[in-house]
């Protein structure tokens, strides 16, 4: 993780990471005001955290209250070397815990991660540096030996060669790289978490049978999402961009919608349209992308090659990010490589689908079957010991697709995860499917997964394959583990050999996709030095239903975005028009500001925890409208997971107005008491708030130039290195 420290008067000093500031001072007795804890405090600090954090995850997982657990910690200096000291951590627990428990929580301890990093004795290299951001390639610590040549099938080059190519790029592009997490907890499954230091919000998660198959898996990622653009996906890029020559990518055209707002002439082709415009209810303004929100300037389209004919159709930025997400996304050190991976990833999400809306039953695959794969095998047996059975299907429906399947039941929970992988390589999409499976996860982890069900309606609503695509978290019918298979298994293989191997197997998941009568379109970019790809597969590889262009469009933002960020500007009218337009839009009460309006709001501010409710709730209040506030603040504090700050501040709202809306009760009666309860400072801003003086209590004012929003900011500038390398590449 990377902290900026900046210096502040005296002694103070400020570290900033992720969304967070920490200011540090030194006591008066070393020329400090005391103001703060010292950075040796903190330190200090952190080790005891991190034991409360093990002790906390450990109960809550076992529904272990912790209301009576007290844990504390001594730190004793030896007199003959304060460098040399015990940290002495100690735990009451109460009478009824069972001794099994006890043991639990002290072994839970015992995995703070800050005590493991003290003990192993972390390395410190200290240097100068010409430029602090400049260091882009300072965090990777896996660094694998360009003399060694390590070959695994799928890629076109050795890991190392990958892995240095790829950090190379990120690093000439301005982007430095850290990793956050890794993870090992069976043999033979790596998985990391990789993101920019800068922008923290850019991260891919990365797997593999190695530690360098998973770094190189995670760097990939990140090189194909950069290219497509998929980090500041229905985010706002600021005005800037929005009127600069090329806004997403340089070969982009605009198109202004026809009369009466009909779909441009010159975008898509008669066979998406079909599927994509069914009813003929689709627009020419459901299609401006939420990015730039430049609705003069029209839409944004793509040209993406059409596989049948290679012709270049002009797709909508909009319908992309709406309907596809990061599905048919890859990089990969030549094109063919990246092909596969993109085709790959569509028949396993696809075929994922079909089979769990199906509630189909899969094949096992024979253990001598899975003989041929021993570390396969170990990590499968590694996870068995651990108390989680685990069952090993094929899942290419009778040799068709080349999917399979590794699904882990959890005994303690019932909850039940089934993971997919997909590979030309019968060994590869099986591995894919078991390092899926762990990705990022711990043991605890794994206690969240949902129970199966014979409730069909739950297995088939859409919002359920959202999350299997999300984190395959969703639920899982049990007729699926029936042992009455709707296949029979195929030891099926897809894949080639040789040096055009690649190119043979990306030909083979393209015919596959061209006996179904798909129509596939491929856009590539490879204009930065990376190679990658995206494709489409229009009524096959879209991961949210096309509905969604008309009736949840990303590109409602359009509606409310200038007006929220202007809300401390605007009159009573324009409050007026706004609210009217929340309440006649059909927005979910409870979803979130942030992602209505495609801001990267500090989510630990009034901005980043800020609901529809809430923010219809504010503007009543400013508009002097008590009976339609009141109203929603009893809906806010039934309902609304808030911060205990909001909370407390809408309890006094609630009974203030209670008070001023009752005839019979006097303000300036209860006014005394209410201060005693809520505090000075908090009825102020409630009073303020009911009589007009204050308005949007918490929200710091801000405009479309998104001032004081850092974390947006952040975001934007890591999309502003990929653009300015962009316009150099057309440049040239």
């Amino acid at each position: 993780m990377e902290i900026k420290v900046n210096f502040l008067d005296k002694l103070r000093l400020e570290a900033k990471f992720d969304d967070f500031t920490v200011i540090a001072d030194q006591p008066i007795r070393y020329k400090g005001d005391g103001s703060a804890p010292g950075p040796f405090d903190y330190f200090l600090a952190s080790s005891a955290l991190c034991a409360a954090y093990f002790v906390k995850l450990y109960c809550d997982t076992r529904n272990i209250p912790t209301e009576n657990i007290r844990l504390s910690q001594n730190n004793i200096v030896d007199p003959e070397n304060r460098y040399q000291q015990i940290f002495k951590i100690q735990v009451e627990l109460p009478a009824d815990i069972s001794d099994k428990d006890r043991q639990g929580i002290l072994r839970s301890i015992d995995r703070c991660t800050v005590k493991k990093v003290v003990q192993a004795g972390p390395e410190f290299v200290i240097e100068e540096v010409e430029n602090l951001d400049a260091d882009a390639q300072a965090l990777l610590t896996l660094q694998p030996s360009t003399d060694s040549r390590t070959y695994i099938t799928g890629k076109d080059l050795p890991l190392e060669q990958t892995i240095a190519n790829m950090s190379g790029m990120l690093a000439d592009w301005g982007i430095k790289i850290e990793i956050a997490s890794w993870r090992n907890i069976v043999p033979n499954v790596w998985s990391l978490h990789i993101r920019d230091a800068h922008s923290p919000m850019c991260f891919t998660n990365g797997k593999g049978a190695t530690k360098e198959s998973a770094l190189a898996s995670a760097l990939g990622e990140y090189i194909e999402r950069l290219n497509c653009n998929h980090f500041y996906a229905g985010a706002f890029w600021g005005e800037d961009i929005a009127n600069a020559p090329f806004v997403h990518y340089p070969n982009e055209r605009w198109f202004k919608p026809g009369p009466n707002d009909a779909l441009p002439a010159e975008i898509l082709d008669a066979y998406s349209l079909e599927i994509y415009n069914p009813d003929d209810e689709l627009r020419g303004s459901h299609l401006i992308d939420t990015n730039s929100g430049n609705a003069a300037r029209g839409i944004c389209a793509l040209p993406y090659v059409r596989q049948s004919d290679n012709e270049v159709v002009y797709f909508p930025t909009n319908l992309i990010e709406n309907l596809y997400v990061s599905n048919g996304m890859s990089a990969g050190n030549t094109l063919a490589e990246a092909q596969v991976q993109c085709l790959s990833e569509i028949f396993e999400r696809a075929v994922k689908r079909e089979i769990l809306e199906g509630e189909l039953a899969l094949p096992d695959v024979p253990q001598e079957v899975l003989a041929k794969y021993p570390g396969i095998v170990a990590g499968i047996a590694a996870l068995e010991e651990q108390g989680f059975p685990v069952l090993v299907k094929d899942a290419s429906m009778g040799g068709t697709y080349p999917v399979m399947c590794v699904t882990l039941m959890n005994r303690k929970t019932g909850g039940v995860f089934a993971s997919f992988g997909a590979h030309p390589s019968f060994e590869v999409a099986l591995e894919r499917s078991l390092t899926e499976l762990l990705q990022g996860r711990s043991f605890e982890g794994l206690n969240d997964l949902p129970q199966p069900t014979f409730a069909s309606n739950a297995v088939t609503e859409p919002n359920n394959f959202v999350e299997h695509f999300i984190d395959s978290s969703g639920i899982v019918s049990w007729r699926f583990f029936s042992a009455k298979a709707d296949f029979d298994f195929v030891e099926w293989d897809f894949s080639s050999e040789g040096e055009n191997a690649n190119a043979e197997e990306a030909a083979t998941l393209l015919a596959i996709l061209a006996d179904m009568g798909k129509e596939v379109y491929t856009a590539v970019y490879d204009q930065l030095g990376a190679t990658a790809c995206r494709i489409l597969v229009p009524g096959y590889s879209e991961i949210y239903p096309v509905e969604d262009l008309i009736w949840d469009n990303t590109n409602k933002s359009l509606l409310f975005r200038s007006d929220i960020l202007n809300l401390h500007r605007l009159d009573d009218d324009s409050l007026e028009a706004l609210i009217d337009r929340l309440e006649n839009s059909e927005l979910d009460e409870y979803s979130d500001i942030a992602t209505l309006i495609g801001i990267e709001f500090d989510e630990n501010t009034e901005w980043g925890q800020l609901t529809v409710l809430e923010l219809k709730l504010l503007i009543h209040l400013a508009l002097g409208q008590l009976e339609d506030a009141h109203e929603l603040v009893g809906a806010f504090l039934q309902y609304n997971d808030n911060t205990v700050e909001r909370r407390l501040f809408y309890q006094a709202m609630n009974v203030v107005l209670e008070v001023s809306l009752d005839d019979d009760l006097e303000l300036d009666d209860y006014v005394a008491n209410f201060r005693r309860m809520y505090g000075d400072e908090r009825m102020d801003a409630v009073l303020g708030s009911v009589d007009g003086s204050v308005r949007f209590h918490g929200l710091s004012p801000t405009s479309m130039a998104l001032e004081g929003l850092d974390r947006h900011h952040r975001l934007i500038d890591s999309y502003k290195k990929l653009h300015a390398a962009r316009a150099k590449a057309a440049a040239r």
